[in-house]
């Protein structure tokens, strides 16, 4: 079935969608995306997910769309429009096209920014049985730019550390820099030793990420001890369990790193209760 996306102001069936070739996020990944968990029909953490967009546009001195203040009943359209019940919805503002290449940012009086929408259907998401039997994950160089904490377009060196986990037959990759972890390809990064939750803490050097908020808050409001701090790939590979969070994955259980079993290679019990406790909090709140 053809699906309906929007693009600048325009419900359209995704093969008439189009946008020029010079736009800004084609040529320069001049843009910044985010992505939404569609459970229940339920839109998942939207609230958080519209605040970081305004922060990365912010950042990144761009011009916010002018549909911004809705989006909310834009994301709830496409819901309706593609008869979502779970999966995700994508969102992409760049800076525009002023109708030719140049490295010099187009006057926001007369080019304004290009937002663009589609779904993705995932049936199963939250029951994912990935996460019953864990990921494995490999570690390579962080060589990104510096702004990791906003969240461009700028993918291709984490398409590039999926694609070595794949080749190892692993299925992601951590990223490494000075020795510490910072993050996943596309997700946070966690440990858990003597019952204690380890994951970085925020900075430039790691994506905000919405569902390590909510899940950071619920093991705290679960009692669960929480420490933000860096750690090496040799810690992790000692915890206990390892697991990672993100939009489209919820709470994932690690259960090898570089070939070395976490724990005895099965997905821990905090992993396990924490992505539980995400997706029943989660759906509740949903929207």
């Amino acid at each position: 079935m053809t699906r309906t996306v929007y693009v600048n102001g325009e419900y359209l069936p995704e093969t008439e969608a189009k946008v020029s070739i010079f736009d800004r996020s084609f040529l320069m990944a001049d843009g910044v995306y985010e992505v939404t968990s569609v459970l229940g029909g339920k839109l998942i953490d939207f609230e958080g997910h519209l605040a970081r967009l305004e922060r990365s546009l912010n950042e990144l001195e761009m011009e916010k769309p002018e549909a911004f203040d809705d989006l909310l009943e834009i994301h709830r359209k496409l819901v309706d429009l593609n008869g979502i019940d779970e999966g995700m919805i994508y969102l992409q503002v760049s800076r525009g096209s002023a109708g030719d290449r140049d490295f010099v940012f187009p006057d926001p009086e007369v080019v304004k920014p290009t937002l663009v929408l589609f779904t993705q259907s995932k049936p199963g998401l939250a029951d994912n049985p990935v996460a019953k039997k864990g990921i494995k994950v490999i570690s390579i160089e962080d060589i990104r730019w510096g702004r990791r904490d906003i969240k461009t377009v700028q993918l291709l060196y984490p398409s590039m550390g999926k694609m070595a986990a794949k080749k190892e037959g692993c299925d992601d990759a951590w990223l490494v820099e000075d020795g510490q972890v910072t993050e996943g390809t596309s997700n946070n990064a966690y440990i858990v030793k003597g019952g204690k939750i380890i994951t970085r803490n925020l900075s430039t050097d790691i994506l905000h990420g919405i569902t390590r908020a909510a899940v950071l808050r619920f093991a705290r409001e679960a009692q669960m001890e929480v420490e933000e701090r860096a750690f090496t790939i040799a810690e992790a590979q000692d915890a206990d369990e390892a697991f990672v969070t993100s939009a489209s994955t919820f709470v994932m259980p690690v259960v090898e790193i570089d070939g070395a079993k976490v724990g005895d290679g099965k997905p821990g019990p905090v992993a396990k209760r924490l992505r539980e406790i995400y997706l029943e909090e989660s759906i509740k709140s949903g929207i």
